[in-house]
């Protein structure tokens, strides 16, 4: 059976804290089938001044619940606390999921059954979102609040090129944790004293995921005290993204800097054999395959590294097969070289090679290299060709 881990932080939350356990183990954990639910409050203490007795509470009801748990220390931040809390889940109470919830019932208690339910479908990853039919955010917000959430979500998903992902800025989500969570080094996520460190976790655990489900969220009002939304924290989270966005795009960058030499190679080859007599669309062809060559050898050692081929056979049959992926991109050339010539002349043909490359080989070219050569790019659809072409 499934063993799922809540990780709940808390400070100074002893009300919330005294109607949110009763309400987890009595009423919500008793209806989830197939699925051993526990709850671990990371209690955080102040530096200086007296604690609300939130650990006292937790403690006095640790002993009617036997799967709840306390893990206390001085306050560093909300991500710390996140930290501290789920490597303590994973590593001590062998947790086989976690779920990441606040205790002021903004995450309201009712929405952790379809969360788990998603996972034991199979989903690696599952959102808490506010944005999909079923979601909402509190009625009580006012209109600026609502517009802020509404598109700095929005801002969020163009930067990091999710547009599938409805939310990406919720603090409700459960994570698989082999394959998922244990390839994430928590301590390295960015701005680990706010909340901004959420959009970091939740960018590498898509990425670790292959299924990704969401489900409707009604975000609540805060039960207890004011709400920790502030202009510093938002401008953080903003921050984060960026720069995810650009670390994600490094790739993308390299890609087209190798692109850039290869067509320098491949326009000095269709010159060289169109003058040595061969058709233009030939000849746009021979020049691509030389470049082909020059592709592979900077893509393997320069932009994709971390995935590189050393291995001298597999080299060589990646190279085979790097140069088959390749062929699409030289007959995409040769053809769009060679209906523009006849078209509007030979004098176009260098234009029409621009035009190839731009608009078709170099989408063409990304997609065969994240796919088959370094694959990079783990899409359920092609796991069995990727597994095939070794």
């Amino acid at each position: 059976m499934n063993k799922i881990v809540i990780v709940m932080p808390t400070y100074k939350e002893k009300e919330n804290i005294e109607k949110m356990i009763p309400e987890l183990f009595e009423k919500q954990f008793p209806s989830i089938k197939d699925a051993e639910m526990h709850l671990l409050i990371v209690n955080d203490l102040p530096y200086k001044g007296p604690d609300d007795g939130t650990g006292d509470v937790v403690r006095k009801y640790m002993s009617n619940y036997s799967r709840l748990h306390i893990l206390e220390g001085k306050k560093e931040g909300l991500g710390w606390a996140y930290v501290r809390g789920i490597k303590y889940a994973v590593n001590k109470l062998q947790a086989d999921a976690i779920i990441e919830m606040d205790a002021d019932f903004q995450h309201p208690p009712r929405f952790v059954r379809p969360m788990v339910e998603a996972y034991l479908g199979g989903a690696d990853y599952v959102i808490g979102s506010r944005y999909i039919k079923g979601g909402s955010v509190p009625s009580e917000w006012a209109i600026h609040r609502k517009a802020i959430s509404f598109f700095g979500n929005l801002f969020i998903r163009i930067i990091l090129l999710k547009p599938s992902i409805h939310d990406l800025t919720t603090g409700f989500r459960l994570t698989r944790v082999r394959g998922v969570l244990d390839k994430i080094k928590l301590e390295n996520l960015m701005e680990l004293k706010r909340f901004a460190y959420k959009v970091d976790l939740l960018y590498q655990s898509i990425k670790n995921s292959k299924k990704v489900v969401e489900v409707p969220l009604e975000f609540a009002p805060r039960a207890q005290e004011s709400s920790k939304f502030s202009m510093k924290e938002m401008l953080a989270t903003f921050k984060v993204a960026i720069i995810l966005g650009i670390k994600d795009k490094e790739r993308f960058i390299k890609y087209a800097i190798v692109g850039f030499v290869g067509y320098v190679i491949n326009a000095i080859g269709l010159e060289i054999f169109y003058r040595l007599g061969f058709a233009a669309g030939l000849a746009a062809a021979l020049g691509a395959e030389f470049a082909i060559i020059s592709n592979f050898i900077l893509n393997n050692f320069w932009t994709f590294k971390d995935e590189k081929i050393v291995d001298f056979k597999r080299a060589l049959l990646k190279f085979a097969q790097f140069n088959f992926s390749s062929f699409g991109a030289v007959i995409i050339q040769g053809v769009v070289v060679g209906i523009g010539t006849v078209l509007f002349g030979n004098s176009v043909r260098q234009v029409m090679l621009v035009i190839a490359i731009g608009f078709f080989v170099i989408p063409y070219n990304y997609a065969m290299y994240n796919l088959f050569i370094w694959k990079t790019w783990k899409i359920p659809f092609f796991a069995r060709i990727q597994k095939m072409l070794g």
